[in-house]
């Protein structure tokens, strides 16, 4: 691009006074994958640093310090450098009594950004500098000389190793192509020495007291762009290897259960010791009203010295819960609402067996049962199998019994039928919840697409209908919602479920007494959880 700056002349002293709106609220996102950050939730989070800054600094201020330095390395509109920006000018005013210098000072020797493209650095520098151009005429910044600043932005390109990049596992098929068009090539994620890039970047002997910001979230795997991988998690291991003394930043919260990858980045998170303070939004809309992010969005602080235990806060619309003192470890996926946590523990400790024993894989009866199967027959022939197939509920379909190639010992038993995606909004985002759809019963000599799950065998039809009665429950479906990130679930997400005699249809108040929940235990749950009748088999 041509280096031009036709911004309107602004002075410092207006750069950073209190405008109505801030542009920086009226502008849409990239896309779900790429999502600005309100500057309300940009001072959310700064509060939260600067608090945890006064703790560990015998009550000192962090914007009355003229050395700490601060990095978003994947900053878009720049809102967080803005916002450390107008903290640091209120603070250092006595320190630097000059405006213009004190400003100078802040913006070449304080904040320092990363662009995610081309377009995100040119916004990020308007927004810090008042000019596109850190050397332009009308920036607020008058000792850079040159164009970046301290806001670098370079295309970078995969490292290709057969159909996807080493290093964020994008897709071949999606980005190697020969054109203008951004590469979603990261610069921060795409090296194997984050410590040599930095000093690359920003020159040698820089350290990092703050990160901070709001990293890209997923990118995609193939050409159709319907199959997407998690990126977010290599952001933050990267930053931590940056080793500053805090680390905040917003991401979805669906490492909290793994999965998709993130089994790993799950485990890190909630042993490593150094997460002081998590807050969680189930609902994304409360942080970023046009984007619907189904497992949530959470921003957490890291601190390089390791913490006696993390306070946790949930917000749901004007309700908080906590925050609490939470052992992020004690169970092997985090228990986002503390209210559940003497439940889970008082069942963990009673129950012997759970439901994820006989819960079928992903695909129960093969992968020529795809969700979108079509090959099965109106009318039944000699030795056909029924098929039960999304959306076929009271119809009779058919298949051959060679299409089934897996758990041929379910085939003639008594057994379950349930939808492994819940029905809409199912992904805990919204409540009360229904969380997983109706359960069929399924008799001898029927089967399913991939889109169920099956538990069983058990004995007979009584039992079949115990088992589905019981999956109807409310508390079975809490508990199924302790381990279930968004609208699918697995095996695994059944592992907290107890099992229970199949010997009568079971209700919430027999579960109820059974485990001894209090009243105020029960009416959490039956907040929760919606009510779900039975479906016909």
């Amino acid at each position: 691009m041509t280096k031009t700056d036709t911004e309107t002349p602004t002075q410092a002293p207006v750069a950073f006074a209190g405008r109505n709106p801030d542009v920086l609220t009226c502008i849409a996102n990239l896309s779900n994958d790429e999502v600005f950050t309100p500057p309300e939730l940009a001072n959310q989070m700064l509060d939260t640093l600067a608090e945890a800054w006064s703790a560990s600094h015998d009550g000192a201020s962090i914007w009355e310090n003229s050395t700490v330095t601060f990095l978003d390395p994947f900053t878009k509109s720049g809102v967080f450098l803005r916002e450390i920006t107008k903290r640091l000018v209120d603070g250092l005013a006595s320190e630097i009594p000059d405006l213009h210098d004190r400003v100078d000072h802040i913006l070449t020797k304080q904040v320092y950004g990363i662009g995610i493209t081309e377009l995100t650095a040119l916004l990020a520098r308007r927004s810090l500098y008042c000019s596109k151009w850190a050397d332009g005429e009308h920036s607020i910044a008058k000792s850079f000389d040159n164009p970046d600043g301290n806001i670098w932005f370079e295309r970078t390109e995969h490292t290709w190793t057969g159909s996807a990049c080493s290093y964020c596992r994008a897709g071949r098929s999606a980005f190697d192509r020969d054109d203008a068009l951004e590469t979603h090539a990261y610069a921060f994620i795409h090296t194997d020495d984050i410590m040599t890039r930095i000093t690359e970047l920003f020159g040698a002997d820089m350290q990092f007291d703050v990160i901070i910001g709001n990293p890209p979230y997923q990118i995609a795997a193939d050409d159709a762009g319907k199959n997407v991988v998690p990126i977010y998690d290599s952001f933050v291991r990267q930053a931590a290897a940056l080793e500053p003394h805090l680390l905040t930043m917003v991401i979805p919260s669906r490492w909290m259960t793994g999965g998709r990858g993130l089994d790993e980045f799950r485990d890190w998170m909630l042993s490593c010791g150094h997460l002081s303070c998590l807050v969680d939004y189930p609902n994304s809309t409360e942080l970023f009203p046009s984007v619907d992010i189904k497992s949530g969005v959470c921003y957490f602080l890291w601190e390089s010295d390791e913490v006696d235990g993390c306070t946790v806060t949930t917000h749901r619309g004007a309700e908080s819960v906590g925050p609490h003192d939470r052992q992020l470890d004690e169970f092997d996926v985090f228990v986002r609402d503390g209210r559940a946590v003497p439940i889970l523990r008082r069942i963990l400790k009673g129950s012997g067996s759970f439901l994820s024993d006989i819960t079928s894989v992903r695909d129960p009866f093969g992968p020529n049962l795809g969700s979108n199967f079509s090959g099965y027959r109106p009318t039944k022939r000699s030795g056909d199998l029924r098929l039960v197939l999304n959306g076929s509920a009271g119809s009779s379909l058919w298949i051959e019994p060679s299409l089934v190639t897996r758990s041929a010992d379910l085939i003639n038993e008594w057994k379950v039928f349930l939808p492994k995606a819940g029905p809409g909004n199912s992904g805990g985002h919204v409540i009360p919840d229904v969380v997983i759809g109706k359960p069929l019963v399924g008799e001898p000599g029927a089967v399913c697409s991939a889109t169920y799950l099956v538990f069983g065998p058990v004995m007979d039809r009584a039992a079949a209908e115990s088992l589905a009665s019981y999956l109807t429950t409310r508390f079975a479906r809490f508990m199924v919602s302790l381990r279930k990130p968004s609208q699918n679930t697995t095996r695994d997400t059944y592992r907290w479920v107890p099992q229970q005699p199949w010997d009568r249809v079971w209700t919430d108040e027999e579960l109820y007494a059974k485990y001894k929940l209090t009243k105020a235990e029960i009416a959490f749950i039956e907040s929760m959880i919606r009510p779900m009748e039975l479906a016909d088999a």
